[in-house]
């Protein structure tokens, strides 16, 4: 039988639970892979009261090769210290998200599940809770590390049917960038990327454009240096390796159709070079995958939204096709 996901249910008062109840409710025609909840049965059925979802809640043992049917949706029960907190954040509830994350991880590395599917938790909470890592990758990596002895560089990919994006730099002000990038760095990137294009998306030789720092990749100098000092350079390395790169690229023109028609995925700079038009492309469908974990984990695009949590607005279409991408990238991939 096909290995169950394993799917966290994320911070317990945002949208998570929502979500969750939302893939059964919609029902056999998604044609979902199986998959297999951690989280909070309780925190669950609460908000299945609250948006008038009558759905059974299922408690399993992790071995269980079970998933969201017509029968209810199976749960790894992993209880909160206060379950009924749809929209107001409960700092006593951050060990139990961390639990949830620890669990499905366990039982990713252990062989019972597939590959991981995570909703959105909430950092500032989970600070409060002791989580000392900047993010839940960081904590991925950690947890990875922990279970197999080996150290593990995440990286962060934006994918839709429309555009797939890699950020070399994440989660710092524009300011700091340049003085963070340097040639190590993106060449251990765009290695990691074209090795898990080709294991997890079985692409045999990724096509990969990079995007310059600068306006117009700098403009032979005149705009900047960093494209001619230090982007150049790593990138006639990895083509003397034989990948097949382009760039670096004007960001500016790199995104529009005919572009995008000439690349398997694009690597960029900064955040909001790989984000924005990841997210004008595919806002409510984009995924965010994991990179150069020894396992397979995608995640919605977006945050845990406390502000629409219990109030039947929240769209799944996101967690869908986490759900589905992180089926098919199991499928694809190799050893």
């Amino acid at each position: 039988m096909t290995k169950p996901l394993a799917l966290t249910m994320g911070e317990p008062s945002g949208i998570g639970p929502d979500l969750v109840l939302s893939l059964w409710q919609q029902g056999a025609h998604l044609n979902l892979p199986p998959f297999t909840v951690f989280g909070c049965a309780e925190t669950l059925a609460l908000r299945a009261a609250m948006l008038g979802i009558d759905v059974p809640i299922t408690p399993v043992d992790k071995h269980a090769i079970s998933h969201a049917d017509s029968t209810g949706i199976p749960v790894i029960n992993l209880p909160v210290a206060k379950p009924d907190c749809c929209g107001s954040l409960q700092a006593e509830n951050g060990a139990a998200v961390i639990e949830f994350i620890d669990q499905a991880v366990a039982g990713v590395i252990n062989g019972d599940f597939s590959g991981l599917v995570t909703c959105p938790i909430h950092k500032k909470n989970l600070y409060e809770a002791g989580f000392t890592h900047p993010g839940h990758t960081e904590y991925l990596a950690t947890l990875a590390t922990r279970y197999t002895g080996q150290s593990h560089m995440p990286i962060m990919m934006i994918a839709s049917d429309s555009l797939r994006t890699v950020p070399i730099t994440i989660h710092i002000p524009i300011n700091e960038v340049p003085g963070q990038l340097n040639g190590d760095l993106i060449k251990a990137t765009i290695r990691i990327c074209h090795s898990q294009m080709t294991a997890r998306f079985g692409i045999a030789k990724p096509r990969i454009a990079v995007a310059g720092l600068n306006p117009h990749a700098g403009e032979d100098g005149a705009m900047g240096h960093e494209e001619q000092t230090i982007i150049s350079p790593a990138l006639d390395e990895l083509r003397n390796e034989g990948l097949d790169i382009q760039g670096p690229l004007p960001a500016d023109t790199l995104f529009h159709a005919r572009a995008r028609a000439t690349y398997d995925v694009a690597v960029c700079m900064y955040h909001d070079q790989a984000l924005i038009p990841a997210k004008t492309l595919a806002f409510d469908e984009g995924v965010n995958v994991t990179l150069g974990l020894p396992f397979v984990r995608t995640s919605p695009d977006h945050g845990t939204a406390l502000d629409i949590a219990g109030k039947n607005t929240a769209r799944p279409d996101s967690l869908i096709n986490a759900i589905r991408m992180a089926h098919a990238m199991t499928a694809k991939a190799k050893p």
